[in-house]
């Protein structure tokens, strides 16, 4: 039996019977150090923007992974190609301007991978990339004292970006009257426990970044099953376990664990991701240093929401 399994393993695996490793080609042995997570920054003319890879190994010889630009959510590659070192993958477009697809090469340099993006519309950049940190912790946190963040009245602690300050607090109540600027306070966090309540009109959209880098989906929709872009999800990583959302108008919370990149998420007080690791950044990310202290971010360019009670318990 063992010699028949043998001359048959022989036949379907080239090399094995010789006890080695099957080859893809020329490059895949190559392929080993672009494996894995990668924090991408692309340099513009105006500004420096945050993105994220991931590649990784389908089967034998398959190269895949995902990718998140600076805006929208994660999006699957079907086939990552290298060739003499050089590593490229095309996907279709998703918010960006432009009817092409989206192409991105690159190679290692070290211990880094820098190329080029070039976007639907045409406009080309390079870009840099460091590997992304596990972010794993050693033991459980230490809890500080809680700390609010939203007074009576006034932007203490808080700044606006990215547009016109729509903001405004008035008995305890922070307030977007309208599409405008996003929200970021001025302390950073590293590990740390989120309370908040929010109130949207109906068809808004907002969302809270824990550490100015990872969105948790605040939006006025109700689909049939839970997806990863609906109301206590991810944005674009991981979807709630079920459907909790209330009726526009009524007040709603979020309880939020963050320690490193592992994410506990309850809903109007029932747990929608229970110990999740984050795989990296979600569009709209303020920059992509994974391993850097962060500010909360509220969302603001998308439409009308109210906040209340915004506590952070940091860990110590």
């Amino acid at each position: 039996m063992w010699r028949y399994s043998a001359i048959l393993l022989a036949l379907l695996v080239p090399g094995a019977s010789e006890g080695r490793a099957t080859s893809a080609g020329p490059d895949r042995a190559a392929p080993e150090p672009m494996l894995g997570r990668w924090d991408i920054t692309i340099q513009t003319p105006q500004r420096n923007l945050p993105s994220w890879l991931e590649i990784r190994l389908s089967g034998n010889q398959t190269l895949v992974g995902q990718f998140v630009g600076p805006v929208g959510s994660a999006r699957p590659i079907a086939r990552v190609e290298l060739r003499d070192g050089v590593m490229r993958f095309s996907i279709p477009p998703q918010w960006e301007d432009g009817p092409n697809d989206l192409l991105v090469e690159g190679r290692l340099q070290g211990e880094r991978l820098a190329g080029s993006i070039t976007f639907p519309d045409g406009k080309r950049y390079d870009w840099t990339a460091n590997r992304a940190p596990s972010l794993r912790r050693q033991t459980s946190p230490m809890w500080g004292e809680p700390v609010r963040l939203v007074g009576t009245t006034g932007l203490a602690g808080w700044h606006a970006i990215d547009g016109q300050n729509q903001w405004s607090v008035a008995n305890g109540v922070l307030r977007n009257a309208a599409k405008g600027g996003n929200l970021v306070t001025d302390r950073k966090f590293t590990d740390f426990k989120l309370h908040l309540e929010f109130r949207y009109p109906k068809g808004s959209n907002s969302g809270v970044y824990l550490r100015g880098r990872y969105e948790v989906q605040i939006w006025d929709t109700l689909p049939p099953e839970p997806t990863s872009d609906i109301l206590g999800a991810v944005y674009g990583f991981l979807p709630p376990s079920e459907l909790v959302a209330k009726p526009a108008g009524e007040w709603q919370t979020y309880d939020i664990t963050l320690v490193g990149r592992t994410v506990t998420v309850v809903a109007n007080g029932k747990t929608v991701i229970c110990e999740r690791e984050i795989p990296g950044i979600t569009g709209g990310a303020l920059d992509s240093d994974e391993g850097a202290p962060g500010p909360l971010f509220l969302q603001g360019d998308h439409g009308p929401v109210e906040y209340r009670n915004i506590t952070v318990t940091p860990a110590r």
